[in-house]
């Protein structure tokens, strides 16, 4: 349904903003030149995820595994995750993205544009789904739950309301507390086309694991405003699908959870993996100087992954696919 002055539904807009013709994320300069990702703030999220490919691969009783990077951007963590590897691992790495492939990567990534099918390993999707675009939903005044429809200034309007799939979805994920006003209270993110995307991608392992990082809240916590913003230069702006920013809604991991997933933080998720902020010993740097200064370094890179209030808070979603998860770890 489309309004006046050109409104359409936030998904449609939103999917040509960032990957129609000269969308957002088609850009030369790729995601990392707009904001920063665990991957760039530190190689210890690399390695750490290169740890959880080699527990995966002896939970598959060895052999070549496959290193699935979703929404690779430039391919970054590919490239972090097999200069990470342990020696003797043999790994098949494929970056996914829509994007054409980026001079100077790593030659042994394959740059696809869907995950491959059937093959085995670790499947890991950071920071992609909050980037799968969706609807955005508001309860009006007599307690119905409408479309909204964006212009392409970013100007809303009330369209025709929720119903199908998406409704039966806001019911159960998302459920409205009553009537709402346009300043915003009763706004909710549609995430079906996430939990979909998510499946697909999952359904493409033979068998493994499957990890979804991103941006999340669960059905107990959801926010009254939504969340759906932009970003452009490093910095929070308003959405506008225009192709000039990203746009981008925290996810809904829970919706998105298949059975048998696990649901916690990057926090607790990078501890396991050991990653550990802790500051090494006062007396490393009269023994060994140098040493102590990477080791200070390397604390404060995993003191910002696991950061409360920042990218610790991050939800990680461990989907096994004919595995058992807990063999994955250290």
């Amino acid at each position: 349904m489309s309004g006046a002055r050109g409104a359409r539904r936030w998904r449609t807009a939103a999917e040509a903003a960032l990957y129609g013709p000269g969308g957002f994320y088609l850009r030369p300069e790729g995601p990392a030149g707009h904001f920063r990702t665990s991957v760039h703030a530190s190689a210890l999220f690399a390695a750490a995820v290169a740890r959880l490919l080699a527990g995966t691969a002896r939970a598959l009783g060895g052999g070549e595994v496959a290193f699935v990077d979703m929404g690779a951007g430039h391919g970054e963590l590919a490239a972090g995750v097999l200069a990470a590897v342990p020696s003797g691992l043999a790994v098949r790495a494929y970056a996914v993205e829509r994007a054409p492939r980026p001079a100077g990567l790593d030659q042994r990534v394959e740059w696809c544009a869907e995950p491959p099918a059937g093959v085995r390993g670790l499947l890991f999707a950071n920071e992609w789904l909050d980037n799968v675009p969706l609807d955005v939903a508001e309860t009006d005044a007599d307690g119905v739950a409408r479309y909204v429809l964006v212009r392409p200034d970013g100007g809303e309007e009330p369209g025709g309301p929720v119903a199908g799939p998406d409704a039966a979805w806001l019911a159960r994920w998302w459920p409205s507390d009553g009537a709402g006003d346009r300043a915003g209270t009763g706004r909710a993110e549609i995430g079906r086309p996430r939990d979909e995307a998510w499946a697909a991608a999952v359904a493409s392992l033979d068998c493994g694991l499957a990890v979804a990082v991103d941006y999340a809240h669960v059905r107990s916590a959801r926010p009254p405003f939504g969340t759906l913003t932009g970003f452009r230069d490093g910095r929070e702006v308003p959405p506008v699908p225009d192709g000039s920013c990203d746009l981008t809604a925290h996810v809904a991991l829970d919706a998105c959870a298949l059975p048998g997933a696990e649901l916690i933080s990057q926090r607790d998720a990078l501890h396991r993996l050991g990653v550990s902020g802790q500051r090494p010993p006062r007396e490393l740097a009269t023994t060994d100087p140098a040493g102590y200064l990477r080791a200070l370094s390397a604390a404060g890179e995993a003191a910002e992954l696991t950061a409360r209030g920042g990218l610790g808070d991050f939800g990680w979603l461990l989907q096994p696919v004919g595995t058992d998860p807990a063999e994955c770890w250290l």
